[in-house]
């Protein structure tokens, strides 16, 4: 990634326009393909722009709207979580990063040691006050999400924060000084009160609500009832393929392990009906 000097107005691109964390989005739900000479859009030119990233052979270029209160025709703004839910992953994922790299740059204009203006980089993303010389780049905010599995069950539970009924399996942030896997055992105690044994790596996926990292873990039940932390979930249990709740989705890391961990038991479960 890094900042665009000028931007072109005959480049074919896909852009990204992006004001208060809402991206723009043509009357059928796509992202508008084009120069911006075909497209017509009235807004500053000199607001922030950065190349992402390229798909299907075109640039994929950032436009961060920042205060302007514009309204382009043929589509709507539209929040990020709609957007993960509309396109598949690697579009997706460039969405994210350009929900990203516009929140840092509307949140670092000032410098947070001498309070002095900052100035971008023009090599990659990344802010520098002109004054002390601190440089800051894009904060990546690291949270561990873990399948803790039970003869075969998986861990659910609500959170208070989750809307209608959704279960997930559990997450939480990465506090300084501790390693990925002591945040595992931690959070999960904390939050549910139990043990847990063979803690084992998933996979990644930004998630970007502003700035996180999920990073992914599988564990197995080694003791313990389940005692909710109150003030974080209000109901929670072990789940099979057979009385699952509303669970995450497909786009979700979250969907993704409780899947994995339905599969896995289904798989067993075959492998000992055929004995």
């Amino acid at each position: 990634m890094k900042k665009i000097k000028k931007l072109s107005e005959t480049r074919q691109a896909w852009w990204f326009f992006c004001h208060e964390d809402q991206l723009w989005l043509l009357s059928d739900n796509s992202f508008p393909m084009a120069s911006l000479e075909a497209l017509g859009y009235d807004f500053d030119r000199q607001c922030p722009s950065y190349l992402l990233d390229y798909y299907q052979g075109k640039p994929c270029i950032l436009v961060d709207l920042q205060h302007q209160g514009v309204q382009f025709q043929s589509g709507q703004w539209h929040d990020m979580r709609s957007v993960l839910n509309l396109f598949a992953q690697e579009l997706a994922l460039i969405a994210g990063r350009a929900c990203q790299v516009a929140h840092f740059i509307r949140t670092h204009q000032f410098c947070g040691q001498c309070g002095e203006r900052m100035l971008s980089i023009t090599w990659e993303v990344a802010k520098q006050c002109k004054s002390c010389g601190h440089r800051a780049y894009p904060r990546l905010s690291p949270a561990v999400i873990m399948a803790i599995v039970k003869d075969g069950d998986v861990l659910l539970a609500q959170n208070k924060r989750n809307k209608g009924g959704i279960h997930s399996i559990l997450a939480g942030f990465v506090e300084a000084g501790e390693s990925l896997e002591q945040c595992v055992s931690r959070e999960v105690f904390e939050e549910v009160g139990l043990k847990i044994k063979n803690i084992s790596y998933f996979g990644s996926q930004p998630w970007p609500f502003p700035h996180n990292m999920m990073i992914g873990f599988i564990a197995d039940y080694a003791g313990g009832e389940i005692k909710l932390e109150p003030n974080e979930l209000i109901a929670g249990g072990w789940y099979n393929a057979s009385n699952l709740p509303e669970i995450p989705g497909p786009h979700t890391i979250a969907r993704e392990m409780i899947d994995h961990v339905l599969e896995l038991n289904q798989q067993t479960t075959e492998q000992i009906d055929l004995r």
